[in-house]
């Protein structure tokens, strides 16, 4: 059985439970581009990205690490590592693709799509994401079967109405399939959308909720995963329906401690996933960084002893910090933003 699975009954029979999901999103290919795999660290006089085959490795050693409950990523990564490698076959980790790419994650590095509001599209088909390819059969069990489905409302009529009729199609195709997501609400990707920032909250809250609202429960995502605003806003959406397991998104890299205090607080406040992509990417040591960010789920340790701890592992690997511990300790306001 994945420990996904095992912890959502858990957390179904009993929300308070103490269990907590951790996912790596090294999905950034549908995002950056080149760029997605993040530069290299440390850099020994390179001043470029890392390849895509570095980033598979990443994945392959995360998985192999069974720190994380899902790894998430593009159908195109997933049809080498869980298609042509089985890599998720004796794991306990969920293999998960990336189910659509909205308009306000294609990130290029000159382009600016993001300035306008964010409109529904979708690269993957369910069926490559299951069995591989278009062309292949339908046969046994499929070797993918969760995908994240994002929607970034505006308080745009043309734009959300949109994008709530292309989750409408998706919810049907992925029923058919028998094929399960999640669902991710941004914040809106447009500075001015008519809402003040202190309400975009309740506006994301209010927007998700109203969401499910027409669908079957039989249908409803496995979890949902939002930007952190805050313990108000979280102990609000995780309070709404105990049928809801609600997640975070990391945001920008930020400081460690940004990250650890982050998954702490949610925690605290009711969120019980943690979707972490730039963070983790972005780390010195990716599985040194979650090890402890595991840690701080099962309450093992604090926040800020973590920061000290995981500075002692790099110091042992021989990996310089990207901050002195001083700095690295600092909570930072980290951009919540896709593309921040």
């Amino acid at each position: 059985m994945k420990s996904l699975d095992r912890k959502l009954e858990i957390l179904r029979q009993n929300p308070k439970a103490n269990e907590f999901i951790i996912a790596d999103a090294k999905d950034a290919d549908m995002a950056w581009g080149v760029a997605c795999p993040g530069t290299v660290y440390p850099s020994n006089g390179s001043s470029g990205f890392r390849s895509m085959t570095d980033f598979l490795e990443q994945m392959r050693e995360m998985t192999a690490s069974g720190l994380v409950d899902i790894l998430l990523a593009s159908n195109s990564a997933m049809s080498r590592l869980a298609h042509e490698e089985n890599l998720f076959a004796d794991s306990e980790v969920t293999p998960a693709i990336r189910a659509n790419d909205t308009t306000d994650v294609w990130i290029s590095r000159v382009a600016n799509y993001r300035s306008e509001p964010s409109r529904p599209f979708r690269s993957a088909y369910l069926r490559e994401a299951q069995y591989g390819s278009l062309t292949a059969e339908r046969a046994g069990e499929p070797k993918v079967n969760l995908g994240l489905y994002s929607i970034t409302f505006n308080n745009d009529l043309e734009a959300d109405y949109n994008s709530m009729l292309a989750f409408r199609e998706f919810r049907l195709e992925a029923a058919e399939a028998g094929f399960d997501y999640f669902l991710e609400v941004f914040a809106p990707n447009v500075a001015d959308c008519g809402i003040a920032p202190e309400l975009i909250p309740s506006f994301v809250n209010d927007s998700l909720v109203r969401a499910l609202a027409g669908v079957s429960r039989a249908h409803w995502p496995k979890f949902l995963k939002i930007p952190y605003f805050g313990p108000q806003a979280m102990e609000e959406l995780a309070a709404y329906d105990d049928e809801l397991v609600v997640g975070i998104l990391g945001g920008g890299p930020g400081t460690t401690y940004d990250a650890f205090k982050q998954l702490a607080e949610a925690k605290k406040y009711g969120a019980r996933v943690a979707l972490y992509g730039r963070k983790i990417k972005e780390a010195e040591h990716p599985i040194a960084f979650v090890r402890f960010l595991r840690a701080i789920a099962e309450e093992k340790i604090g926040p800020e002893e973590a920061v000290k701890a995981y500075h002692g592992e790099l110091q042992k690997l021989g990996i310089p910090p990207k901050r002195d511990l001083a700095k690295d300790s600092e909570l930072t306001a980290v951009e919540l933003s896709y593309a921040s």
